[in-house]
């Protein structure tokens, strides 16, 4: 008698170690979704620290063409204020170009020296709505496309290394070539502005339209100001 229990009792236990294929079958079902539910976590969280780098790369970029643009509206009030006798450590002399209250005529459509003056009625003719213009030009700080005078020819202005003549270029005046103001490292290109003289009655002041660029040529900031020059 009590070798027949033993005998059903090893059989009891043979029978539950024993795995039923489909069991193994759903283990595997179990096995396969996890490891695809963790893949595309893994794959969305990379796709979210890259998108999440692309967007604080951008925004630095753009912080960067904001303080060269800054940078070159500051250049321009320096540019304003000087004396007949210049910058000793500039690329170019301003010579009788200044003092500049005294040189508003020298100031031209095309922009000569990055000094802009437009017609009344070229300005009157300027479609603000559709950034267009019914003459030759819209106003001088508007894109290039749409009719603005900034010069995308870097080669044609004076500046390390570029055969510009300091008297003849037309369009922006790019940092430093006036006041000897140190170019900025590692932008795309030199910030650069425009400087245009408005009377509001008997007040002579000059508005200043400044861009900047990024690490990238792509990223670009335009500012504007108002700068009184004060009386000689």
């Amino acid at each position: 008698m009590s070798r027949l229990h033993r005998t059903v009792s090893t059989t009891h236990r043979g029978h539950r170690a024993q795995q039923h294929p489909r069991d193994r079958g759903m283990a595997l079902v179990v096995v396969l979704l996890f490891t695809i539910a963790l893949t595309g976590i893994a794959l969305v969280s990379a796709r979210l620290a890259l998108g999440g780098e692309g967007l604080a790369r951008n925004q630095l970029d753009r912080q960067v063409a904001r303080q060269a643009a800054e940078a070159a509206l500051r250049d321009a009030e320096r540019d304003l204020l000087l004396s007949a006798n210049g910058s000793a450590t500039a690329t170019c002399p301003r010579d009788t170009d200044r003092p500049v209250q005294n040189q508003v005529p020298r100031f031209t459509a095309n922009c000569l020296r990055g000094q802009c003056s437009l017609k009344e009625s070229d300005v009157a003719a300027v479609k603000y709505s559709e950034a267009t213009s019914t003459t030759t030009t819209g106003e001088a700080w508007w894109p290039t496309q749409k009719g603005g005078r900034w010069n995308d020819t870097v080669s044609t202005k004076p500046s390390v290394g570029s055969t510009g003549s300091c008297e003849t270029f037309t369009g922006a005046v790019p940092l430093g070539t006036f006041t000897g103001t140190r170019a900025i490292p590692a932008v795309a290109q030199q910030p650069e502005y425009l400087l245009e003289p408005l009377r509001r009655g008997s007040q002579l002041l000059f508005r200043i339209t400044a861009r900047g660029f990024g690490y990238r040529p792509g990223t670009e900031v335009v500012l504007q100001s108002y700068f009184v020059v004060p009386e000689l």
